[in-house]
């Protein structure tokens, strides 16, 4: 639902030849990911552009919202949920690192007032952690620790797919789950090195190393350069994702 960094594509003010390019493929809104199954429908992160993400995709429900990390991009949306909770009558689960979770108390410290107001969302958080793994629905997810600079952070991965976004490195004993997968969604910030999350370089040294079917680079910056440009001097297997890209798993 959103393959751009935490500013988006376009960046505002920004006159560059991908800012100003005419080709959805490069207008980005901030990171995020819908799963969706017979029965079960599941997002990943919700930044600020969560509800335009929602109703683009046209979701009428929603079981779950899985959270990588408390950065504002990937959680300042959880507000936009009370459409859901008036529609399903119920909390909407919020799956995080206990550390996260104390963070969305924090930012959303009106929600969980003793006395919130009329109309306030209802959320439920859950806590979870690495190599645990989750059953919501019909749909099954393992959660696996990756490092965004020094800061830990969780991974998704669910039958021979997974998603990671905003890593820098991969610990080996998260390695292992993602080797050989059909298809691997993992980030590519621009082509200079970052403190945090991978250049081109190293997604792709990464990728050649995890070895999948298909790779899809997320999290893109408007510095990597315009997409007719750059995906085609990537490998084969490898291409830059795209806003609305539509997987049958």
């Amino acid at each position: 639902m959103g393959t751009g960094t935490s500013q988006g594509v376009p960046v505002i003010g920004c006159n560059c030849d991908v800012c100003t390019s005419p080709d959805p493929k490069d207008q980005r809104l901030r990171v995020s990911l819908l799963i969706e199954s017979a029965e079960t429908t599941v997002v990943i992160d919700a930044g600020p552009d969560f509800r335009q993400q929602m109703l683009r995709a046209g979701v009428q429900k929603l079981d779950v919202v899985l959270i990588t990390h408390e950065h504002n991009d990937h959680i300042i949306g959880l507000d936009d949920v009370r459409p859901f909770n008036f529609r399903q009558k119920r909390p909407m689960p919020i799956y995080a690192m206990g550390r996260v979770l104390g963070e969305i108390r924090k930012r959303f410290e009106y929600i969980f007032d003793k006395d919130p107001y009329p109309g306030a969302p209802k959320l439920e958080l859950v806590e979870i952690e690495d190599q645990q793994e989750l059953t919501i629905g019909d749909l099954r997810f393992k959660c696996l620790e990756l490092l965004h600079g020094n800061l830990p952070i969780l991974g998704f991965k669910t039958g021979e797919f997974a998603y990671l976004t905003d890593v820098k490195t991969i610990p080996e004993s998260s390695k292992s789950d993602l080797k050989g997968l059909k298809h691997l969604v993992i980030n590519a910030l621009h082509h200079k090195p970052h403190k945090t999350h991978l250049n081109l370089a190293e997604a792709l040294e990464l990728i050649q190393d995890l070895n999948p079917g298909k790779a899809y680079l997320t999290h893109i910056s408007h510095h990597m350069g315009k997409f007719e440009e750059v995906n085609p001097t990537l490998p084969p297997h490898v291409t830059l994702a795209f806003d609305g890209l539509s997987l049958s798993l």
